[in-house]
């Protein structure tokens, strides 16, 4: 704990905007980070974001004075605003399944090419992320990628640090086998992509072998002028029959 931690902390709390406004450009990107972790989209967790900083603004007569950096408390109010937007997320969605499609608008923006890699690794972090609870979810974004340590994370989640070990653990164990799992589906994908070029070309040859063989069983063409062996025998007169 620094004593520049101290006197921010009272900053915050009597309200010191500029103070607020140099917490906000230390720590904007690394709440954004978190929030886009816990969501899987860059425009949800970028109002995940700034609801984030409008909360802690509202609520900054409850930050306590003794303490180290107020990134916990700030990672703390982007993960409940994460999970609310998450669960409001998933209600449009069920609406929106109902209802006809709207024509989709390609996006030309500059930065889309970038934002689309960007959301392929983020779904494939997604699709593990979402086979795990809530709190372990939670845990995980804060001590793994949000470098939080235990007391830290705690203090963000409001929970014993002996819960915090706990739920990480098991986060970790279940990242683990499901990481396990997605290897031995693509593994299984390529092999079944293989066996399925496979059959093709099997049948490829088959095809042209049936051809061939076909084309050995038609009459000869002849060229121009010339005479099968059939109509030659054909056109011989007949001998007279010995009396």
């Amino acid at each position: 704990m620094r004593d520049s931690d101290i006197e921010v902390r009272r900053r915050v709390r009597e309200g010191d905007r500029e103070t607020f406004g140099e917490l906000y450009e230390e720590f904007a990107r690394a709440v954004l980070n978190h929030a886009l972790r816990l969501t899987g989209n860059w425009q949800t967790a970028e109002d995940v974001m700034s609801e984030t900083f409008l909360a802690a603004w509202r609520n900054r007569a409850r930050v306590r004075e003794d303490g180290g950096t107020l990134l916990p408390w700030l990672l703390g109010i982007a993960t409940h605003k994460a999970e609310n937007a998450r669960r409001s997320t998933r209600r449009r969605q069920l609406f929106l399944a109902r209802q006809p499609g709207p024509d989709t608008v390609e996006d030309f923006a500059p930065q889309a090419a970038g934002r689309i890699d960007d959301a392929r690794r983020l779904r494939a972090v997604q699709a593990s992320l979402s086979r795990l609870r809530q709190h372990e979810r939670e845990v995980l974004a804060l001590c793994v990628w949000s470098g939080l340590d235990y007391q830290q994370t705690a203090e963000a989640l409001g929970v014993s640090v002996g819960t915090v070990r706990s739920r990480l653990s098991r986060a970790r164990t279940k990242l683990a086998r499901l990481a396990e799992e997605n290897l031995a589906g693509e593994k299984l994908g390529e092999q079944d992509l293989a066996d399925r070029n496979g059959a093709k070309r099997t049948l490829a040859n088959r095809h042209l072998a049936e051809r061939n063989l076909a084309g050995q069983d038609t009459e000869p063409r002849t060229t121009r002028g010339e005479m099968t062996s059939a109509a030659a025998l054909a056109a011989v007169p007949a001998r007279k029959e010995l009396a």
